[in-house]
């Protein structure tokens, strides 16, 4: 009798439970894809904002490195040093 009563129990318990789920799941994959889109959104219009438009046929240069001095000149070559194996 109480095997019974358990099985009646649990099958109701798991109906019950699938149709919450098919209720509120939806609804909660649709908060999570808004809020996504949102984001999206918003990084779109700062990425927007932040381009500005330059005029053609103008090249702007921001940043030039300083040209390392090395002491050897480039007519030289690169030396490389090796030993001799006999």
């Amino acid at each position: 009798m109480g095997l019974i009563r358990f099985l009646i129990i649990a099958i109701c318990s798991l109906y019950i439970i699938r149709s919450l789920v098919r209720i509120f799941l939806p609804m909660l994959f649709n908060s999570v894809i808004n809020k996504a889109q949102e984001q999206a959104r918003q990084q779109q219009q700062n990425y927007q904002q932040q381009q500005q438009p330059r005029p053609d046929g103008r090249i702007r240069v921001d940043y030039k490195p300083e040209g390392k001095k090395s002491s050897v000149p480039d007519s030289e070559g690169e030396f490389v040093d090796y030993e001799e194996i006999k």
